[in-house]
């Protein structure tokens, strides 16, 4: 059988998925690709970790890019590395000693994508990124191809699968954030730095890629505008429950008249409602197309095998040569051809909105603040007011939950800083939007 020459550059917790499953399944990547994948290099950092994580064929680990770089039999390059540096120099000394690339790394693309892909065009070379975004759910290839007849109006996603864990198990067991964070880095779904993924940039540069790919616009991930599940409060997941809501890290993009409405953001969704009931580490993406309508994607979005399972997908297209096609027909992330995306002014976005907040317990208060949400046009749906807390002194605090009818971002962000500022209120308030 004809052969196809594969390396990993990067041989960490997915590299070493990748290796495991070219390694242990040969007979099947062969059958799906009609030729063997063989695995001849796979390059690490640190040769002791990688030798302890996996155990490869004598002659295949190095720590020497040179050697993948400089052997023109190497056609296809697993390119596993995080971050912009030094991925991004790695991968244009690939593409123009002629390899053809695979890649997981959704900032890389979020972030240099269209220098990459213009580089590989010019050199007739491809670069697939389905890993890049929702681990194993292949939501790059139906929406780029899949669902190609539709103008796609609306995606709306759990896009990380680390935060999600982090929320299901908070909410469901009622365990602290510390604990939690320290759990999904254990069991891999969060890095040992895990900022990106909980203060929502994971989620927006994973948004960034699949509006391009989805309304073809040019999007810069830093002009989505996000707020992650770092400062999320336990006792909101339980008002939530209560009022019949879970809060989940929503990613949204909907097609309007005046743009792109793009968000990243803690967001109460009705229980019962699938992307409410997405758990763990799992990943969900309800799109809307104008021919199909609604279609929901849900699967594992972090984790080792999950991950290595859609970067092997990739390998098999690009060695078959489907992805050679597509990449020089749908020119993805051109520096030329897609027109700068024009994004909504979040200002004038409406929904409903969830607000808690802390007040002295005197009369009028609650009427002092239903005057301020009056005045910015805010009408309240319904209010939760539990028992006293003591604060000390002579003053109680009654923890307050407002749900609003639909409003304006604009008029809530007003309302909210004004609420703020009244006597009786003590501390921020908490405002998340809300969706049925």
């Amino acid at each position: 059988m004809e052969k196809t020459n594969i390396a990993i550059v990067g041989l960490g917790t997915v590299g070493s998925g990748v290796a495991r499953l070219l390694l242990d399944h040969g007979d099947r990547t062969a059958r799906h690709a009609g030729r063997t994948l063989w695995l001849r290099k796979a390059v690490a950092r640190d040769l002791a970790k990688a030798a302890a994580r996996i155990d490869l064929p004598e002659g295949v680990l190095t720590d020497s890019i040179d050697e993948v770089v400089e052997d023109p039999e190497i056609t296809v390059v697993a390119q596993l590395i995080g971050g912009l540096e030094p991925a991004r120099s790695i991968m244009l000394r690939l593409l123009e000693s002629g390899k053809d690339i695979v890649t997981a790394n959704k900032a890389l693309l979020a972030e240099h994508g269209p220098e990459l892909f213009d580089r590989a065009r010019q050199l007739g070379r491809s670069i697939a990124f389905e890993a890049s975004v929702a681990g194993g759910i292949p939501i790059i290839a139906n929406i780029s191809q899949c669902l190609s007849a539709n103008q796609l109006q609306s995606l709306e996603g759990i896009l990380n699968g680390t935060s999600n864990f982090i929320v299901s198990q908070m909410d469901e067991f009622g365990s602290n954030y510390e604990e939690v964070v320290k759990t999904a880095q254990e069991l891999g779904y969060a890095e040992a730095d895990p900022t990106m993924d909980v203060d929502g940039t994971d989620a927006a540069q994973k948004l960034a890629i699949l509006a391009h790919l989805a309304f073809g616009a040019a999007v810069d991930w830093n002009d989505i505008p996000k707020v992650g599940i770092d400062g999320l409060d336990p006792v909101d997941l339980r008002y939530a429950r209560e009022l019949g809501y879970r809060i989940k890290l929503l990613a949204v993009a909907n097609l309007t008249d005046d743009g792109l409405e793009l968000s990243v953001s803690p967001t109460l969704l009705k229980i019962g409602t699938p992307l409410a009931e997405v758990r763990n580490a799992f990943n969900a993406i309800r799109a809307i197309g104008d021919a199909v309508g609604p279609v929901f994607f849900h699967g594992l979005g972090a984790g080792q095998m999950p991950t290595a399972s859609a970067v092997v997908a990739d390998l098999i297209d690009t060695a078959v040569g489907r992805t050679k096609l597509t990449f020089q027909t749908l020119e993805y992330f051109s520096s030329d051809n897609p027109p700068r995306a024009i994004l909504r002014d979040a200002e004038t976005l409406r929904g409903r909105f969830y607000l808690r907040l802390h007040v002295a317990n005197h009369p009028g208060t609650l009427a002092a603040i239903a005057n301020v949400l009056a005045k910015h046009a805010i009408s309240i749906a319904s209010v939760i007011q539990h028992e006293t807390e003591a604060a000390g002194g002579d003053l109680e605090l009654v923890p307050l939950v407002i749900m609003t009818h639909e409003a304006t971002e604009g008029a809530a962000k007003l309302a909210t800083a004004e609420i703020e500022s009244l006597q009786a209120v003590r501390g921020p308030v908490t405002r998340f939007r809300v969706k049925e």
